[in-house]
């Protein structure tokens, strides 16, 4: 940017600010929401609870199968974002 064009666009600059604050924000959201991590911890804390005998086998499958197209959401969202 070149010093006119920042001069003529000061009066812009806390409305450019708030922009990259939310830009970082949505950044952080999306991080977090598509960590395989916390599905993956699920998912063993899920098979825990089923050997202890906490939830019964259907409990456990249909719990599994939605982690499960979770981390698939999660795996197709990072092979998009990845190119």
């Amino acid at each position: 940017m070149g010093l006119i064009t920042q001069i003529l666009t000061l009066p812009l600059a806390p409305v450019r600010g708030t922009v990259w604050v939310l830009e970082r924000v949505i950044e952080t959201a999306e991080n977090e929401y598509y960590d395989p991590a916390p599905v993956q911890q699920e998912l063993a804390a899920l098979e825990r609870a089923l050997l202890a005998g906490e939830i019964d086998e259907e409990t456990f499958d249909r719990r599994e199968d939605e982690l499960l197209d979770r981390l698939d959401e999660i795996r197709a969202h990072t092979r998009r974002h990845a190119r």
